[in-house]
C-alpha cells in the first residue's frame, strides 16, 4: 500500500485518568406527532410540572389536544410531561402499527408544539453513543474503527449541544445528525468500543470539534468550507485517503430523468422551468462538483453540488464527485465515493484499523491539529 507521510508518526493517546461523571444528551426522536404510544415493564411512570412521579398502566397512548394532552382517557392540562419505564427502559412507538418500538433508557419528554407532540429522549451520553455506533458503522468492523466511531459520536453530540444552547434538544435521531435507535443493535462489540473510550472526545483548543464523518472518500476528503461554509482549521483542505478502494461505493453509476430533477428542485423552492441541460460550473479543491449551471426554459440557475444530490436523492447520487456521462431524456452520472466528504472516511478508517493503526492515530489523521482528551479536561460550558 502507499504510505502517507506523517501517519505512522502520529502518537497514540496516553491517558490514564478516569472519565468525568455522566453527561446528559437530549435526542429528538420525532416531532409533529398527533399521538405516540409507550410500553414498559409493569407500568409507565409519568410526571408533569412539579408533581410526583405516578404509575400509569401500560400501554400508554398520549394524544395532543388543545390546551394539553390526553393520556389514555385522562386529560392533562400540561404543555410538557416526563415519562420513564417503571422498572427500567421504556419503549417508544412513534407510528401506528409499530409493535416493537424503540427501547430507550433515561427519560422521555413530551412537548406540545403547535398541534402536535415533540418526543425527546434525555439520557446518559455513553448510553446515547451506544445507540448511535451500530447504526453508523458495521458492528463487525475492526474494534479500533468502532472506537473511533464512538469518539466521534460522543464529540458530535457535545458540539451540537454547545452550538444550540437554546433548543429543546441537542441532536436529532436521524441522518440529519446521527442515527440513534436506542438499545437496538447494541451488542458486546459496541459496548466494548464505547467502554474503552468512555469520556474521550476529540478537541481543538480544548473544545469539542465538529466531528463529521462519511462513508467513502475515493480521493481527498473535503474542506468544510466547501460543503457547509464553515471555516474550521481541522477540516481545511482535506487529506488524502487511498484506503477505501474496497468500499462498495468507491465507484457508482446513477441514472434519472430530467423531470425528476425539476420536481426535486421545485420542492426545495428553486424557481426552475423545463430543464434543457446542466453542467458543472466549478469544482472544489478535492475535485467534487461545487457549483452546477442549469439552463432551463425560464433562464439560468446556479446550484451547489449538494443541492442536486438533495433534489434527486442522497442514495441515488451518493456524492458530488461525479462526471456527466449522458444527458437526454435520461441523465447518467458516473461517480466515486459516498457522503459529503468532510472529516473521517469510514471505509478508510476500517482499512487503517485492519492495518494495525489505533483509533487515536486514525482520528488525528483525518482531523489534523486535534487532540484527544477527557470530558473533565475540555472547555465545556455549564
Amino acid at each position: 500500500m502507499r504510505v502517507i507521510a506523517g501517519l505512522a508518526l502520529l502518537l497514540v493517546c496516553s491517558v490514564c485518568e478516569s472519565a468525568q461523571a455522566a453527561t446528559g444528551i437530549r435526542v429528538m426522536l420525532a416531532q409533529d406527532l398527533a399521538r405516540v404510544s409507550f410500553k414498559a415493564e409493569g407500568a409507565v411512570a409519568v410526571r408533569s410540572g412539579r408533581s410526583e412521579w405516578r404509575a400509569v398502566a401500560a400501554p400508554l397512548v398520549v394524544s395532543a389536544v388543545p390546551g394539553g394532552m390526553v393520556l389514555n382517557q385522562e386529560a392533562v392540562s400540561a404543555e410538557a410531561i416526563l415519562l420513564k419505564g417503571g422498572q427500567g427502559d421504556i419503549q417508544v412507538l412513534l407510528t401506528d402499527g409499530d409493535t416493537a418500538g424503540m427501547r430507550v433508557g433515561g427519560v422521555v419528554s413530551l412537548l406540545r408544539k403547535g398541534r402536535g407532540l415533540m418526543v425527546i429522549n434525555e439520557l446518559d451520553l455513553e448510553d446515547y453513543v451506544e445507540g448511535v455506533v451500530p447504526h453508523e458503522m458495521n458492528a463487525a468492523w475492526h474494534p479500533e474503527a468502532l472506537k473511533g466511531q464512538a469518539v466521534l459520536a460522543r464529540t458530535y453530540a457535545l458540539y451540537q449541544r454547545m452550538a444550540n444552547p437554546t433548543r429543546e434538544y441537542d441532536v436529532m435521531a436521524t441522518v440529519q445528525d446521527q442515527v440513534y435507535r436506542g438499545r437496538q443493535g447494541v451488542d458486546h462489540r459496541i459496548k466494548r468500543a464505547v467502554e474503552d473510550t468512555r469520556g474521550v472526545i476529540l478537541t481543538y483548543r480544548n473544545m469539542p470539534v465538529l466531528s463529521a464523518f462519511f462513508s467513502t472518500a475515493a480521493g481527498f476528503t473535503e474542506d468544510a468550507m466547501a460543503v457547509w461554509s464553515k471555516d474550521l482549521p481541522y477540516l481545511k483542505g482535506g487529506v488524502d485517503c487511498p484506503f477505501d478502494a474496497a468500499s462498495p461505493h468507491f465507484q457508482w453509476r446513477a441514472a434519472f430523468k430530467l423531470q425528476d430533477l425539476e420536481n426535486g428542485l421545485r420542492r426545495q423552492g428553486f424557481p426552475v422551468g423545463t430543464i434543457a441541460t446542466f453542467a458543472p460550473l466549478a469544482y472544489s479543491r478535492a475535485g467534487r462538483v461545487a457549483r452546477i449551471r442549469v439552463l432551463h426554459s425560464e433562464g439560468e440557475l446556479i446550484l451547489r453540488g449538494e443541492d442536486l444530490r438533495k433534489a434527486i436523492g442522497y442514495s441515488l447520487v451518493p456524492s458530488t464527485q461525479f462526471d456527466i456521462d449522458a444527458i437526454g431524456r435520461e441523465v447518467v452520472l458516473i461517480g466515486r465515493g459516498a457522503g459529503h466528504g468532510v472529516g473521517l472516511c469510514q471505509w478508510g478508517a476500517k482499512e487503517l484499523a485492519a492495518l494495525g493503526y489505533p483509533y487515536q492515530s486514525i482520528l488525528r489523521y483525518y482531523f489534523p491539529g486535534t487532540e484527544l482528551m477527557y470530558l473533565k479536561d475540555a472547555s465545556l460550558p455549564g
